[in-house]
Parts: structure tokens; sequence; C-alpha cells
């Protein structure tokens, strides 16, 4: 089967790739896949499997003094929360500064 494709303004063929999953794993809760994204396919949600001892991690010397911009609280992460709303334009994989993101091209009926 051929995959979905469409016409940019421009007339150039564009294949739109919808998100198929998210790494939490390697997710910071940097929040901008959710601030960018048209649709309502991301939230912010408690990171899974963090025990009392990583949340005590405010001593200031566990922290390198580089300002990243990213916020040092670990304790949450995106999750997908509407993942049929996706429409394929990839902008949260452009923003997303640790690649949590995949994307698979779909096929048309």
């Amino acid at each position: 089967m051929n995959p979905i494709t469409g016409l940019t303004r421009g007339g150039v063929e564009w294949t739109p790739a919808f998100v198929t999953d998210l790494n939490q794993g390697t997710c910071i809760g940097c929040g901008r896949c959710f601030k960018v994204c048209p649709r309502d396919v991301f939230e912010l949600v408690a990171r899974e499997g963090l025990d009392a001892a990583d949340e005590d991690l405010d001593d200031d010397d566990y922290y390198d003094d580089e300002d990243d911009g990213f916020s040092d609280d670990t304790s949450m992460v995106m999750s997908l929360k509407n993942l049929m709303d996706c429409i394929g334009c990839q902008a949260c994989s452009r923003v997303c500064p640790k690649d949590c993101l995949g994307h698979e091209s779909a096929a048309a009926a």
C-alpha cells in the first residue's frame, strides 16, 4: 500500500508521519512537544518509578551550574494522551531536545 501523501501550498509532495511512541526514559518533561502540538496529543504526567530518594535531589551540588533552559524537576514526563489526534506534522520531533518521539507514515486505505 502507498503511504498517505499530500501537497504543500507550494505544490511539493509531503508525507505526514504520525506519532507512534514516546520514550519516557529519555524524556526530560520540558513540555516543548506539548507547546508546539496543534492538537491534543500530549500531556504531562508524573514519572513512574520515581522513588523517595530521587525526589530529594535539591542539593545544589547535584546539578551543574550550566543554565541549559531545562527544569531540574525530573518528576514529570510527557505522555501520549490522544494518539489518534496526531496530524503527522512532526513539529514535536523537531523541538524535542532528547529525540524521544517515534513516527511512522500511514498507508492509504
